[in-house]
């Protein structure tokens, strides 16, 4: 056989191998890339943090209230606030339908303005007080059903006296918490408003994040981190959307919360920044 000849079957036979092997390295790469263990994505629980919190509502909402066997749970009517890892107040709402739902809302989804506006982050929320109203709830009564107008028409009444009410504790729960703050101040868009001055009634507060959430969310590296992607958050909205002056407000609340942990962190590290910056040379040549 001809030497040119030999010299391409072999080139060929060489090719061909060639061929095969990055077919066989692309079989084993797509086999591990394109299918992710079954443990990974075939499963119906929430993640681990979710499914914590849920745990710490539950039984913080089994709890019981002076009032006839009532639990927590159980209450339609009530204010609520809203503490973080320094037990500073952050946020104050109310409800009028059922209490455990609307706290619910706020930290496991986005179905309130509050945290769909990034005024609110779920993750700064370590504890929660909750002010019920059971016996106002039990002067209300259950909502008669439509065909009954005249008991509709009395429910209606009574109802919007309760809300009056409700829109008074607000009122007072806004204030007591803004002299519990050190800037004097919440998160809160909207400041309540009040026609009367009533007085608190008994509170039940407790910690709704347990230790093995609290050590993935408490440090303050991480807590300087997600507040400073709050206000970028809402800073973005308030620049696309034209908002009402108490959004502004939310974010200079919120600019002076991040500036407070972060002074605090500094100062943690103030002998070492002291002691870097007494070091001779530029910056580059003390980080080479």
């Amino acid at each position: 056989m001809p030497a040119i000849t030999v010299q391409i079957v072999v080139g060929m036979s060489y090719f061909r191998r060639l061929t095969l092997s990055v077919m066989a390295i692309k079989k084993k790469l797509t086999t591990k890339t394109s299918a992710a263990p079954a443990s990974r994505v075939a499963t119906k629980k929430p993640p681990f943090e979710t499914a914590e919190l849920n745990k710490e509502l539950v039984a913080f909402f089994k709890q019981p209230i002076d009032n006839d066997n009532m639990r927590l749970i159980d209450c339609t009517l009530g204010v609520y606030a809203f503490f973080d890892y320094d037990n500073e107040p952050i946020y104050v709402g109310q409800s009028k339908e059922k209490v455990s739902g609307r706290i619910r809302r706020h930290l496991t989804n986005r179905r309130t303005d509050a945290v769909a506006m990034s005024v609110l982050d779920p993750f700064e929320v370590y504890s929660i007080e909750v002010w019920p109203l059971p016996d106002l709830q039990k002067k209300l009564g259950k909502k008669p059903a439509k065909h009954e107008k005249e008991l509709l028409a009395i429910y209606h009444e009574k109802f919007q006296r309760a809300a009056a009410y409700l829109n008074d504790l607000e009122a007072a729960v806004y204030f007591h918490c803004l002299s519990l703050s050190s800037f004097k101040a919440v998160l809160n868009e909207k400041l309540p408003t009040k026609k009367n001055d009533v007085p608190l009634p008994k509170s039940y507060k407790g910690v709704i994040v347990n230790e093995e959430v609290q050590k993935i969310r408490e440090h303050p590296d991480t807590r300087i981190a997600r507040r400073a992607a709050t206000i970028a958050r809402l800073a973005s909205i308030i620049s696309e959307r034209t908002v009402k002056p108490g959004l502004r407000r939310t974010l200079h609340v919120q600019a002076k919360r991040l500036e407070q942990l972060a002074h605090e962190r500094l100062n943690f590290f103030s002998a070492e920044v002291e002691s870097e910056d007494k070091k001779p040379g530029s910056e580059e040549e003390r980080d080479s």
